[in-house]
């Protein structure tokens, strides 16, 4: 092939993609599959499906009873067409943040009386393209939770400006058909040192992290997760091994999970899955997501 021919074609290419992403602005024109859920590719402008979502069912997540119920009010709230919020989920790894999102997502999706709801996750490498993917979704007779797990921010990045317009005070706003979900490790999605290095170091060192800072609260909930103590972490380990009928006495379960923590360091939803695929393994079988 010549190269004045190979040019002409990956022109041709390009301009195509920019005219699907100009029809995808207010949603016409944009073809929304059959899938439940699905990844954005923003360097494409495409949503990939996600044939399984890899996740726990919503009665096997423990020790998150309180966020649990507030997550789900507030998404049922969203899948009825009724008034939502924006939600971060932050706190101590391991804890079911992300599970959490994605079974209340299922649950949600087995039962009736909701209009569809579609989860989008966004990798926090493609927050910029955050606004192309809210006008290629807008105006789609879907509802969108868009979901991107393990947010922060470190010093440097600028990419929490296109989330910021989103969340709020945007020209074009987020779309009412969508909400905005995250997990982050920190509070603020940025870390402590970072914040009292700009304290420290500016002329007005409430305005010098106000901005970066106040994106969080932008969030209309905030819901903490923290790390559990044994009697709950003990429940975690008994809820999975019932679950996937696991052949282990209870005292034997018990001083095993024991074991497993302190080997870990931990007690977490995480830690209690691991050893579950490790008994599980003793005995032959497998354990799905």
């Amino acid at each position: 092939m010549k190269t004045k021919d190979y040019l002409g074609r990956i022109a041709d290419a390009l301009e195509s993609i920019a005219r699907a992403l100009e029809a995808g602005g207010d949603g016409a024109g944009f073809a929304l599959g059959e899938a439940d859920a699905y990844h954005w590719q923003g360097d494409s402008g495409t949503l990939v499906p996600v044939p399984r979502v890899s996740r726990v069912p919503l009665g096997m997540l423990r020790g998150i009873d309180a966020v649990r119920d507030i997550l789900l009010r507030n998404t049922e709230q969203f899948a009825r067409g009724h008034g939502a919020n924006n939600a971060l989920l932050w706190g101590a790894r391991g804890m079911g943040k992300s599970s959490l999102v994605k079974a209340i997502h299922a649950d949600i999706l087995a039962r009736e009386g909701f209009q569809r709801l579609v989860l989008v996750e966004i990798a926090r490498e493609e927050l910029e393209s955050l606004p192309a993917l809210m006008r290629a979704i807008a105006g789609q007779p879907a509802r969108f939770i868009v979901f991107c797990d393990d947010l922060s921010f470190d010093s440097g990045e600028t990419s929490y400006k296109s989330l910021k317009t989103i969340l709020d005070g945007g020209l074009e706003g987020r779309p009412d058909n969508v909400l905005f979900y995250a997990t982050s490790n920190r509070r603020h999605l940025m870390p402590r040192d970072m914040i009292e290095n700009e304290r420290s170091t500016a002329i007005n060192p409430g305005e010098a992290v106000e901005e970066k800072v106040s994106l969080s609260d932008r969030f209309g909930l905030w819901l903490g997760f923290h790390n559990t103590d044994q009697d709950t972490y003990l429940a975690m380990v008994s809820g999975y091994a019932d679950h996937y009928g696991l052949a282990i006495a209870p005292e034997a379960l018990r001083a095993r999970a024991i074991e497993w923590a302190a080997t870990r360091g931990a007690r977490s939803g995480r830690v209690a899955i691991q050893l579950i695929r490790t008994l599980a393994g003793e005995e032959g079988l497998g354990v799905s997501e």
